[in-house]
């Protein structure tokens, strides 16, 4: 039977929030332009596939040549490509504003278009010149590959749920593989260099040839990381900087990753009761408690027999993902109502199909059925993720550490805790990382607005709580009474729509930590 398979947790936008009090600075208009260095880019077309998906909103694009290497600034270059949605106001243009969508991995040229879709305010397309990349080593930006192909075991950035410790040292065999291909596909040396703080470098270097002074940021999950490195390397040329749905720090490291299991704990209670005040319609349980029962039942089931090429790790990545957002419930209750009622397996099939389907809208991240050995259109993804991961901060070597961490993780979050805690490739990367982490950086600007929903799979509350404490009275926290993966447009949440604007358009920062209530 054809293997349904799920390639890794992607991005997911987000809606922002805040109120505020004390206005930061805010250069005005005819300031900044007179203050601005020459810009050192000409803009044009942008690439037949940006085009298609930008549609209909219309972008330029551009190349900044980057070095590889930094400790090696005249050696070989890569050419970042950007995107811009230039503000048709010049009067209240203030500066430049750099998105990321996450990942690590994920392609971030058409993100301006995507947010004007959804509901991006006017006022925020007038203040800025919104700028979309593609980070080095993604798509269009010097792509890297490590050969993943579709019949590959590695099928996900997420490690699959570990039924015991046998599990576990199978998906280390695996995993091991998978580092020594990437090292072997690696011919130009390129891998290494793949890192959260050369991305922070390369945004200022789009900066300065933007001829922009500062730049503000918005980034989502793992662009939460990626905009706290630069606000940390980069304090005073940082503007306004927003970090939604945040892992907690400049990189996504094992606790960050175990987080995943706190995320799904925190996130499924609202699913458990909204289809068991559905009972009637989909018969999963009549009280949250009986939804949960309903969940174990059909994992560990699947675990000893897996059904129309879905086994138990599938069934609860499945699960994970379309908890992203609240609308995705009915997709993931008509999935475990396959799974319980009598049917063929054609039809199961299907079912599987489309919920897999929706599953990759939630968290853009791709899914599919192919068992050849072709090149996997997601290789450059995974690659990425795996490499950037890998080379932000040394992993553990020992699998006893990751066997005993599963086993902890199994007990205290029984949902998911056995998948986030497995091993990855990281523990037998080929390169050791060429320099620590990025620190947080506390000293600076009172410019980092970080906002979290109190409810989000992959990144819990509990990230945007430690990036708060770590950048001190640089930032306030603006939690969400919300549950799904990003706030910040997509949220819909009209609280933190209206400040986070507020905060990127007029500067005002809310005096203290705040909550914004649903709705």
């Amino acid at each position: 039977m054809k293997r349904q398979r799920i390639i890794g947790v992607g991005v997911a936008l987000a809606a922002l929030l805040g109120f505020g009090v004390s206005p930061a600075p805010a250069l005005t208009a005819s300031a900044a332009a007179a203050d601005r260095p020459p810009a050192q880019v000409q803009w044009g077309a942008c690439p037949d596939d940006v085009v298609a998906e930008a549609a209909p909103t219309k972008l330029d694009c551009a190349t900044v040549p980057v070095p590889v290497d930094y400790t090696k600034p005249k050696g070989d270059r890569i050419d970042l490509m950007v995107s811009r949605l230039a503000s048709t106001t010049p009067k209240k243009r203030r500066g430049i504003l750099m998105l990321n969508p996450g990942g690590p991995g994920g392609s971030g040229l058409t993100l301006s278009a995507v947010l004007v879709r959804l509901g991006l305010p006017a006022s925020v397309t007038d203040a800025y010149d919104i700028i979309g990349m593609d980070t080095r080593g993604v798509g269009h930006s010097g792509t890297v590959s490590c050969g993943f192909t579709d019949d590959s075991p590695y099928y996900s950035n997420i490690p699959p749920y570990a039924v015991d410790d046998a599990a576990v040292t199978a998906q280390a065999k695996i995993v091991k593989q998978v580092a020594e291909q990437c090292a072997s596909h690696d011919r130009d040396d390129r891998l290494r260099h793949l890192t959260t703080a050369n991305m922070a470098r390369d945004l200022d270097r789009i900066r300065a040839a933007l001829g922009e002074k500062k730049t503000s940021f918005l980034g989502y999950s793992y662009g939460s990381a990626l905009g706290a490195a630069y606000a940390s390397m980069f304090p005073k040329r940082s503007d306004r900087i927003v970090l939604d749905s945040n892992i907690g720090d400049t990189h996504l490291d094992r606790d960050g990753l175990r987080r995943f299991a706190l995320g799904m704990e925190d996130t499924f209670p609202d699913f458990a009761k909204w289809a068991a005040a559905r009972h009637d319609t989909y018969g999963l349980g009549a009280t949250p408690a009986q939804v949960r029962e309903t969940y174990f039942s059909i994992a560990e089931r699947l675990d000893k027999e897996p059904e129309a090429g879905l086994d138990g790790g599938l069934f609860r990545l499945n699960t994970f993902g379309l908890l992203f957002a609240a609308r995705l419930y009915p997709e993931l209750a008509e999935f475990w109502q396959s799974m319980l009622s009598p049917t063929t397996t054609a039809t199961r099939q299907s079912t599987l199909s489309r919920t897999m389907t929706a599953t990759r809208q939630s968290i853009l991240s791709p899914t599919t059925t192919a068992t050849t050995s072709a090149p996997s259109p997601y290789d450059n993804f995974l690659s990425v993720f795996v490499s950037v991961t890998c080379n932000d901060v040394k992993w553990p070597q020992d699998i006893d550490t990751y066997r005993r961490a599963v086993a902890e993780d199994r007990i205290r979050y029984p949902l998911f805790g056995a998948a986030a805690a497995n091993i990855t490739p990281c523990a037998f990367w080929p390169h050791s990382p060429a320099e620590p982490p990025v620190a947080i950086n506390d000293e600076g600007p009172r410019n980092v607005l970080i906002v979290q929903n109190l409810h989000d799979v992959p990144t819990p509350h509990r990230g945007g709580e430690l990036l708060r404490q770590k950048f001190e009275d640089r930032s306030r926290l603006l939690s969400v009474d919300g549950s799904g993966h990003g706030v910040y447009v997509v949220g819909r949440n009209s609280c933190a729509l209206s400040t986070t604007t507020r905060f990127l358009v007029k500067g005002v920062m809310p005096a203290k930590d705040m909550l914004c209530s649903a709705g």
